[in-house]
């Protein structure tokens, strides 16, 4: 099938372009015609009329006369629509057409495909409807990934970047001229084929989900982040960010915490996993971020080179804290507390349970519970916000593969409930999940098999609140466009 499109107008004329390489039963047939108005449909051959029909979903069968007159029929009829107001499609074509997370290639038992036809340069930001999703599962380190690929019922829908093949069986149904003819006349925008492909290189735009709920849709900061407060409303603004090895973050050329700060203008930035030692963090600190005079880091002495965290702030805080006080658990350099006019700040690494959930049993019954103790002992005085890399992905909504990775750390049963008796039951909100409840929204990818590129990930990065401060949460956000790590930095603004 060529590409084609149908420009809607004022007027009752509908205004249809046939490019020229058409496939016939696989072989290429030129037929450029311009289809304005009924004069134009005497000029067809009888070959034009009956691809043209046939693409459209109408009966083909019969004479020349039956042909033209069966065209004439259909043009009317959406010449009617037209008027009507009830066909709507975007005139002006993207440059770049839709895209999906990945190439399809469905094998299903007894179903095969014959007919191929292209649609380039179509802009499609739409809902795909009666999709379905087949596994194919790829060993990723101790859990399994699986690709998501998207075939429509009864026809499968391959879509590449800037083209859309469709893959049709050998015996057309109404299912697929309908799809077909909702290709060649651009219906598919307006009908809601396709969700959030508008941009391929913002795959966080897509519903990238094994299990996905009605109602569902993906974050798009661009989209979703209520306007900035305006100058004489008072706010802090503070930013979390797992930077996997500060070291490393600095020496590649990817987006750096100068740029984060240049380009967010937060006032406190928490960093996790920073992989520092005492004897590196004087150096790094004093060169990071200009105008950020306040930095309070803590490493790792039990393991070098592993964990560790700090808060850096143009806020000169109150009182600082390391640790939770308990010498068990203070050895790998996993908290930093700073005390703020209006709250507590926790810049938090939770332990990862580890291949084989090794350190599960640490995990949710000394670390988590302590964790949560001391911040409700911390809330006696005044709110606390706890931000970092909880390593819990809470819901299935926050992970893409739940049923994958029952068994893997950071979805396992024990530390979702941990998550909630130690921290939710306790009366801290999960700003994002407040402020989005049916949002898929991603903070870590895992480097193998390009999980980023296609946005197969997991949200393991909060900022937990006091249930006090929770209504002046003006934004908690995601930044999935800043690389560098294999996690993405979190905000939250909040209003004092």
């Amino acid at each position: 099938m060529g590409s084609k499109r149908l420009l809607s107008s004022s007027t009752s004329e509908a205004k249809e372009i046939v490019l020229k390489e058409t496939v016939v039963r696989g072989k290429m047939v030129e037929s450029e015609i311009l289809v304005d108005d009924q004069d134009s449909v005497e000029r067809m051959t009888v070959q034009q009329l009956r691809l043209k029909l046939r693409s459209v979903g109408v009966p083909a069968k019969g004479s020349k006369r039956d042909l033209i007159h069966a065209m004439k029929s259909f043009l009317n009829n959406k010449n009617n629509d037209a008027d009507d107001g009830s066909l709507i499609v975007e005139d002006q074509l993207s440059s770049k057409a839709a895209q999906i997370c990945t190439k399809s290639s469905s094998k299903r038992k007894g179903k095969g495909s014959s007919i191929e036809g292209h649609v380039q340069n179509i802009n499609i930001a739409s809902e795909v409807h009666g999709l379905k999703r087949t596994k194919r599962k790829v060993k990723q380190g101790p859990v399994e990934d699986e690709y998501v690929e998207l075939h429509a019922t009864k026809q499968e829908l391959s879509i590449e970047t800037n083209e859309i093949t469709v893959l049709s069986s050998k015996k057309s149904t109404p299912a697929k001229r309908k799809i077909q003819s909702e290709i060649a006349f651009g219906d598919l925008g307006s009908s809601g084929m396709f969700d959030s492909l508008e941009n391929q290189n913002e795959p966080w735009t897509i519903l990238a989900h094994k299990k996905p709920q009605k109602g569902w849709i993906p974050y798009n900061p661009k989209t979703m982040r209520p306007p900035p407060l305006t100058g004489d409303r008072n706010h802090v603004k503070l930013m979390s960010w797992n930077v996997n090895g500060l070291r490393a973050l600095l020496k590649v050329k990817a987006f750096s915490a100068l740029q984060l700060a240049q380009r967010e203008d937060f006032d406190v930035l928490c960093l996790q996993e920073t992989k520092l030692q005492e004897k590196d963090v004087e150096a790094i600190k004093d060169t990071l971020l200009e105008g950020y005079e306040n930095s309070f880091w803590t490493c790792s002495v039990s393991k070098l080179g592993y964990s560790g965290t700090a808060i850096i702030s143009r806020i000169k805080p109150l009182s600082v804290r390391y640790g939770l006080g308990i010498s068990d658990h203070d050895s790998e350099g996993r908290l930093v507390t700073i005390e703020l006019n209006n709250f507590y700040l926790l810049s938090g690494y939770i332990p990862n349970s580890g291949d084989g959930l090794k350190r599960l049993p640490y995990r949710v019954t000394q670390w988590d519970p302590s964790l949560g103790n001391y911040i409700k002992e911390l809330e006696m005085s005044k709110p606390v916000i706890l931000t970092g890399d909880l390593n819990c992905a809470h819901e299935e909504i926050d992970i893409y593969n739940p049923a994958g990775n029952m068994r893997s750390a950071g979805f396992t049963i024990e530390e979702r409930q941990s998550f909630e008796t130690n921290f939710l039951n306790k009366g801290f909100v999960d700003t994002f999940r407040k402020q989005h409840p049916g949002v898929v929204g991603y903070t870590y990818w895992g480097y193998r098999h390009g999980a980023r590129k296609t946005n197969k990930g997991w949200r393991l990065d909060y900022f937990l609140v006091s249930e006090s401060i929770a209504d002046k949460v003006h934004d908690s956000y995601i930044l999935p466009d800043v690389t560098g790590s294999d996690h993405c930095p979190v905000g939250l603004i909040l209003k004092l």
